[in-house]
């Protein structure tokens, strides 16, 4: 009897609450792990993609991109998030961060300081408050990142205030950060960056974002200022079809105290088709122009300008767990690729991937 009773207790705690409380905890738990495999036509023999892709970027192996254990706070005037990661993502994206720090995929808190209306401000390390994509897979309509989005910050560290109206239609948040994907500032950088998010929803079928940073990823000594906007549009044409259409572009100092300024640009389409609540269908078409190879450098004529187009199919299989396949193509003007070692205009790979939450 007393092992029942033990065991049911147990249980109760387990899920939280009883039938007769309804009262739910602040503190929540929750992960991820994706893992996948990717063969790339070029076979590099170090196995590592194009050095512009940041996330699914190993050729030949099964391996982890993005694994992940979260504990989430969440209060009426406060909430707090921690998360800790590690997979290829993680290797790639935070390369640049000192020991344990590239380990922390989410660390933040957050008070708010309005009693009537939803004002907040947050501190911390953040998912970026550019692009549509994010470092979670199963979050995206895509298995692989756009150009656009792994070359500009999936994070970003600081502080800032956001608003959200009463109807929910608009939020408005601007930020102050270390820096262009940044956890430590840059030795020698003591200007802090900027920027700003704007999100408009009309209804539920349509998202319009705009999103800036500006500053400074240099030392302060040879200083070339930043200036970048990402635009998005999502869009729930019906019940089966939707659309993003995404734009960045960006400009940056030639040198310090200059004039002149090197600018690089990136537009991408994408159309999902969902048959049932199980499968989705999705491609996407994109180019991205870094002539002057401020983002992506290739030390060729005409610099980076490459057309990228892909498919790819995805299965709910669980509530919980999605498998994925795609297929995915580079073409450039100049041959920044690679196949058997040697110079080429394209690149095609598949990736296959499956991704579980809980």
């Amino acid at each position: 009897m007393k092992t029942k009773i033990f065991i049911a207790l147990i249980l109760i705690a387990a899920k939280g609450f009883s039938q007769t409380d309804t009262t739910v905890s602040p503190l929540t738990f929750s992960g991820y792990i994706e893992t996948y495999y990717t063969y790339d036509f070029g076979k590099p023999s170090n196995h590592n993609r194009p050095s512009f892709v940041y996330a699914y970027n190993r050729h030949n192996e099964v391996n982890l991109n993005l694994g992940f254990i979260k504990a989430a706070y969440q209060k009426e005037n406060v909430r707090a998030n921690l998360a800790l990661m590690s997979g290829t993502y993680t290797n790639a994206n935070l390369a640049a961060e000192p020991g344990v720090l590239k380990n922390i995929l989410e660390a933040n808190a957050g008070v708010k300081i309005s009693k009537k209306k939803n004002l907040w401000i947050d501190a911390g390390l953040f998912s970026s408050h550019i692009g549509f994509e994010s470092a979670i897979g199963k979050d995206c309509w895509n298995l692989t990142r756009s150009i656009l989005a792994d070359n500009s910050p999936y994070f970003e560290t600081g502080a800032k205030i956001s608003y959200t109206t009463d109807d929910g239609k608009w939020f408005i948040s601007g930020l102050l950060l270390n820096g262009w994907q940044r956890i430590q500032r840059v030795d020698g950088n003591n200007i802090p960056a900027f920027g700003h998010q704007l999100t408009y929803k009309p209804n539920a079928k349509i998202t319009l974002n705009s999103s800036s940073f500006i500053g400074n990823d240099k030392p302060d000594s040879v200083r070339q200022m930043r200036y970048f906007h990402n635009f998005y549009g999502i869009f729930q044409l019906t019940d089966k079809l939707a659309l993003t259409t995404g734009f960045d572009i960006g400009t940056e100092q030639k040198a310090k105290g200059s004039s002149k300024y090197n600018t690089w640009y990136s537009p991408v389409v994408i159309l999902k088709i969902s048959p049932n609540a199980k499968n989705n269908i999705a491609m996407r078409a994109e180019y991205y122009s870094d002539v002057s190879g401020v983002i992506i450098s290739t030390g060729t004529p005409n610099g980076f300008k490459t057309w990228g187009y892909s498919l790819n199919y995805d299965c709910l299989i669980r509530d919980n767990v999605m498998w994925r396949i795609e297929g995915r193509g580079f073409s450039g003007k100049d041959k920044t690729f690679q196949k058997n070692g040697q110079p080429v205009n394209n690149n095609f790979f598949i990736t296959t991937a499956i991704a579980i939450s809980f």
